[in-house]
């Protein structure tokens, strides 16, 4: 073609980028212009002149970057088909345009150099070692030319080790051929990296002072940056020998370059990487050289000048990554010495110590954060945590934590240095909240291993400073707590150290009961701190919440002088009645309900872990506690419930089932009165009855203060609370011999284990058939005719608490919110707590039954019948929020404790229908949102907002793993899995998945899973439920059936005559699945297991298999028959597993989803060159003719 015609074409490609690029454009020019500029690269045959006539210097940047891209885009898709000679004009040319076709290295565009650098990269990606043998040499002589040309070559050698190792975009054997043909240079390549770095640096450093000279500087500057670049590129996988080679030369040089302003931040990533290097102990042995006098000076005295220049981003980003670089030092002194490799202790341990410690006591919050983690190590290390000089460094340690625990440093703050840090680190307060929060748990954990060192120095600061904060007045700070006048609220300076001094405390103390023996207990001194907090009277909430920890921390000092401990009982119960203003007609806030809760969880748990020591004062804790409830308005039902279940506590101790039963049967007397009656009885069981009680039929004027059915509620809500109570709390001696005597032991199960009778039995039975009652009329609440009944100002009372969308949305709670507000704002909130706690609590009162009487409830009378006929009546208008929690508080559990003689009457009964009910229910669940996101979105603008949806959808895959959890849980056994980690939280999403899939084979089926799958029906159910879901959209959920719970289901069924259609079906599930979640690594590594094993099992069984193999998309039908034959026809050397797997992966790749990003890319494809190394017999099976070209000239390109 004619030079007019790539001139003509030029000019037309100019204009068009010019349009594309022209924010004036309108979009359909832009677009016009797009569509020539994208036919031209894919159709033109002139695509190289042209391509290198608008990358010459002389036009503008954006034309000469197009330029470029064409050129990029020729070596990408059409190299395979171009002529050898074309193949080497387009070479020289490129090589050309580095050596004097681009402006000089300060004025030259970064995106000019990055594609003029890519080019190359995909030039070398197909061409060397085999037909480029001289390409470094050639990058050799091209830096030579100048700072330019360097930089380039210092960008094309970053590039390539990035696609060869880093990100591995290229096939197998070309990667191999690359990556060890510069394995085998790499003594070459590092040389010239460092001389490159040692040369420009030298001339920077001799020219930087000098201002005629500062533009030559600068361009040295610009390559030693480079040059650091790339060296993080390679420092990452090449041998450690690179790296430690001329006696560590390398990282003395970095070192030095530490206190190089404009150098600093490379050279601190190079060291980090070569720190931070793992493999043989032997080979990083070198790397100790940092711990030298010259090299620690280097780092110290960088990271004192970094500090010292104020809060400037670029040096603060420096010393991170400084502060990191000491971490790694201290990872590798922990792996290194005590191993085998005869390392001793630095002589500049100490040294190391003070600089690690002077980061911890850094403002910037996040950089103390950063050093816990090998602090922790140290603590632990076995030879380092005897060494003198840590020893010496805890006290400081613990001092400094005494500073970092104190919640200082909001972003939107100026009360402290950190603030400032935080802005750079943060987004919001909430952000920094989080951040913090995990940070403080993180340096209790540290300060525990500190103080399993030297317990005595903690527990004495701990003291000292419980005493301090005792004597100091409260300063409440500039925001005063909306809970009262004077108050703290949780920004104040004094709630700041008070909560900080508390965890403190509670971290050391416990520690110290752990680590000292029992005679070593510095007992006066504790008995003293008590009874200071003791006497100790505020009427601040959340400083009282903070001395009720200390009470609760300081304890176990009463173990050892018991007559103390009516006074702590005094203080807790003084608490569980506080009120900010007496008798408070205003709603309570969360500081002052907190207070309380704080309060009764503090003596449940003293009589939960102290039984026998608050036994001998079990009278007075009754009397207490009588008093307390003789009043109805004193305190509300949870907080009446939490202390009776502190007296069932101590009732277990009496070791006699007759005085416990007469017991539980005075405690429970009053609710047994109410909740009997006959007017509770017609509340309980109608549900127009109920709405009218409870008041949410009414309309109110008032909606703070008026709520004239809260009485009506309280008494409900108080029976309910009881009854739970006693069923969680009321057992039998843990001790056989004990259960014996006390008259618990009823006989023996056929397998021998002994069968226990609880004391509270008689008494929560006697009103079990009223609590089904109120289960089936909450439950029919959700009818629409019911609904409609509930008053205006509670036409929302069954729906969600505001707190609970955000928590399922993953969305922060404001952090004043949390103390400040009232508990409920509204008689609505108030009443939509009541119905979600009450729904909740009946729950739990089902799921804690099973555990708590075991046969006593599990023999009731038509059990399975009477729970299908209330908790599982009307479940179509259950909303999703309410049947989660019933799985998993009520079913779960309920199955989990059945005792296998109970299966067959009362378990599959009950879970056949439930577990079809809920395949049919969350089919259709998925099936709407799945025509959600296909619906256009003109058409989907309903009612609906945006908002709803997701919650919605949220919900219904919160369901989703909850029931899969549930038929999991139900049906298999895995070994070494505890299943009640299982249940998702809320929020927890994709980013716990698992990217490593490990073959289920330890799965087998749990008693009751063989059980369920007797019955037809149940079986059907789980196995329909389990290979369905693996195609709705929650990766968490398939991942997690496809790996637990599908094989061991299918292969128990596997011996019976399964039907072809049947099997079609299961294997068309998985297949299904991967077409939705084969972009996901960890979903789909577990699918294509599962559909191997499938086909593996059953396509000797039945032909219809293969069919289904047939149907999908680019299957290699001779590749399938030759699968299907080894198959069949098993030779005597099985062929390994994996080679097997991968054949078949190959087989089904046209079904398996890609990333949307990858979805529409153009494919690249890279042939192989001739082998550089001696050939194996070829495998069968690979492709032979992947390189026709046939020329396998050695020399393709020659310089």
């Amino acid at each position: 073609m004619s030079a007019e015609q790539v001139s003509s074409l030029c000019e037309q490609l100019v204009k068009a980028v010019t349009v594309i690029m022209d924010p004036a454009s309108t979009q359909r020019y832009r677009l016009e212009a797009l569509k020539f500029c994208e036919e031209f690269k894919e159709k033109c045959p002139i695509c190289v002149p042209c391509g290198l006539k608008l990358a010459e210097k002389t036009q503008t940047a954006i034309v000469r970057h197009f330029g470029l891209q064409i050129l990029e885009h020729v070596v990408k898709f059409r190299w395979n088909n171009m002529p050898r000679l074309e193949k080497v004009y387009l070479k020289n040319n490129v090589m050309g345009l580095i050596s004097n076709g681009t402006q000089s290295i300060l004025e030259e565009e970064s995106h000019i150099k990055g594609v003029l650098s890519r080019i190359v990269v995909e030039m070398i990606k197909r061409e060397w070692p085999q037909h480029w043998p001289d390409m470094l040499k050639e990058l050799d002589t091209l830096s030579k030319q100048g700072e330019t040309q360097t930089e380039l070559v210092m960008f094309i050698l970053l590039r390539l080790a990035e696609d060869v190792v880093t990100f591995q975009t290229l096939p197998t054997q070309r990667r191999r051929d690359i990556q060890q043909t510069l394995t085998q240079n790499m003594e070459k390549i590092f040389s010239f990296l460092l001389t490159t770095l040692q040369q420009n640096v030298n001339k920077y450093r001799r020219m930087k002072t000098d201002l005629a000279q500062e533009t030559k500087a600068q361009a040295n500057c610009r390559v030693g940056i480079a040059a650091l670049n790339t060296l993080a590129g390679y420092i990452d996988w090449v041998a450690l020998s690179h790296v430690t080679a001329d006696n560590c030369k390398l990282l003395e040089m970095l070192c030095l370059l530490l206190n190089e302003p404009e150098l600093q931040i490379g050279a601190a990533e190079c060291l980090l990487i070569a720190v931070s290097r793992k493999g043989k102990l032997e080979d990083r042995k070198p790397l100790m050289v940092l711990f030298g006098d010259v090299a620690m000076h280097y780092i110290l005295s960088a990271a004192q000048t970094a500090d010292g220049e104020g809060l400037v981003e670029k040096h603060y980003v420096f010393l991170k990554r400084l502060c990191q670089v000491l971490c790694a030092l201290g990872s590798q002194l922990c792996a290194l010495l005590g191993s085998e490799c005869d390392v001793e202790t630095p002589a500049n341990f100490g040294k190391y110590l003070d600089a690690f410690l002077a980061f911890t006591t850094h403002p910037s919050q996040f950089l103390r954060s950063s050093t816990q983690i090998t602090w922790g190590a140290l603590f632990r290390h076995e030879v380092l945590s005897h060494n003198p000089l840590l020893l010496a460094m805890i006290p400081k340690y613990l001092r400094a934590s005494m500073t970092n625990l104190v919640k200082v440093g909001f972003p939107s703050k100026t009360d402290s240095p950190s603030c400032e840090y935080s802005r750079f680190d943060f987004d919001s307060d909430e952000d920094f909240n989080a951040f913090f929060n995990s940070f403080r748990a993180q340096q209790g954990e540290v300060m525990r291993m500190a103080c399993r060192l030297d317990p005595r120095t903690g527990f004495q600061m701990a003291g000292e400073w419980l005493k301090y904060q005792l004597t100091t007045p409260v300063d409440t700070g500039p925001m005063n707590s909306r809970t009262g006048e004077g108050l703290c609220s949780i920004f104040s300076p004094s709630f700041a150290q008070w909560d900080a001094m508390t965890f403190f405390s509670e971290s050391v103390i416990s520690q110290m009961f752990r680590t000292l023996d029992k005679d070593d207990i510095p007992v006066n001194d504790g008995i003293d701190l008590l009874q200071l907090v003791l006497n100790f009277e505020t009427k601040d909430p959340l400083i009282l919440s903070c001395v009720l920890t200390n009470v609760s921390a300081l304890f176990p000092f009463v173990t050892y002088r018991p007559e103390y401990l009516p006074q702590v009982l005094s203080k807790l119960f003084a608490s569980v009645t506080f009120e900010v203003i007496e008798e408070s007609k205003a709603p309570r806030t969360r500081a002052v309900k907190n207070v309380r809760r704080h309060a009764c969880s503090s003596i449940i748990k003293m009589c939960r872990d102290y039984p026998q020591l608050v036994l001998p004062n079990f009278e007075m804790l009754y009397n207490h506690v009588k008093q307390l409830l003789s009043n109805e308005l004193l305190l509300t039902q949870m907080e009446k419930c939490a202390l009776m279940e502190a007296l069932v506590l101590i009732s277990n101790q009496f070791k006699d089932y007759e005085r416990q039963k007469a017991f539980l049967e005075e405690l429970m007397a009053p609710v047994a009165g109410l909740w009997l009656s006959p007017e509770m009885q017609r509340v309980l069981s109608d549900p127009e009855a109920f709405i009218s009680y409870v008041g949410a039929d009414n309309k109110i004027a008032d909606p703070v203060l008026e709520d004239p059915s809260g009485l009506n509620r309280s008494r409900i809500s108080f029976c309910v609370y009881t009854i739970l109570g006693v069923v969680k709390r009321a057992r039998w001696p843990a001790d056989t011999e004990e259960a014996k005597a006390g008259g618990f032991l009823v006989g023996y199960t056929p397998s021998g284990n002994p069968i226990y009778r609880n004391p509270c039995t008689e008494q929560v039975l006697k009103l079990f058939d009223n609590l089904l009652a109120l289960i089936r009329t909450h439950n029919n609440l959700y009818m629409p005719e019911m609904v409609a009944r509930l008053g205006e100002t509670f036409a929302k009372a069954l729906d969600m608490l505001e707190v609970e969308k955000n928590a399922i949305l993953g969305l922060p709670q404001p952090l004043l919110e949390l103390y400040d507000s009232p508990v409920y704002k509204t008689v609505l909130e108030r009443m939509q707590g009541f119905f979600c706690t009450l729904y909740d609590n009946c729950f739990h009162i089902l799921g804690n039954a099973g555990p708590s009487m075991q046969q006593d409830f599990y023999t009731v009378d038509c059990l399975a019948t009477q729970l299908l006929s209330s908790a599982f009546t009307n479940l179509n208008n259950i909303p999703d929020y309410r049947l989660r929690p019933m799985l998993r508080v009520f079913v779960k559990p309920l199955v989990l404790s059945c005792p296998p003689e109970y299966y067959e009457t009362f378990v599959c009964p009950m879970l056949g229908p439930l577990f079809t009910y809920l395949h049919m229910r969350l089919s259709q669940k998925w099936q709407v949102i799945n025509q959600r996101s296909t619906l256009c979105e003109d058409d989907a603008a309903d009612d609906n907002p945006e908002s709803q949806e997701m919650l919605e959808e949220q919900l219904v895959r919160l369901l989703t793993r909850e029931v899969m959890d549930l038929i999991t849980v139900c049906c298999v056994s895995k070994k070494g899995v505890d299943h009640n980690t299982t249940a998702a939280v809320d929020g927890d999403d994709d980013e716990a998945m698992v990217t490593e899939v490990t073959p289920p084979a330890s799965a087998e089926l749990t008693e009751l899973g063989k059980c369920l799958t007797k019955q037809e029906d149940v079986c059907t159910a789980v196995l329909i439920t389990a290979f369905t879901s693996l195609s709705w959209k929650d990766t968490l959920s398939c991942q997690r059936t496809t790996t637990q719970l599908c094989w061991p289901l299918l292969k128990q069924v596997l011996p019976g005559n399964l039907l072809p259609d049947a099997v079609s079906w299961f294997f068309i599930s998985v297949l299904k699945g991967l077409q939705i979640h084969g972009q996901h690594d960890g979903c789909m590594a577990a699918l294509v297991h599962l559909a191997f094993q499938i086909y593996e099992a059953l396509r000797p069984r039945y032909t219809e298999l293969k069919a289904v193999m047939e149907q999908i998309p680019d299957i290699h039908r001779d590749s399938l028959e030759q699968f299907d034959s080894k198959l069949l026809n098993p030779t005597p050397q099985k062929v390994a597993d994996k080679r097997r797997k991968d054949h078949f992966k190959r087989l089904i790749a046209g079904c398996i989803e890609k990333p949307l990003g990858e979805q529409f890319r153009k494919e690249v494809h890279i042939r192989n060159l001739p082998s550089l190394f001696k050939k194996v017999k070829p495998l069968l099976g690979t492709d032979m003719l992947e390189n026709e070209d046939g020329e396998g000239l050695t020399a393709l390109f020659e310089p």
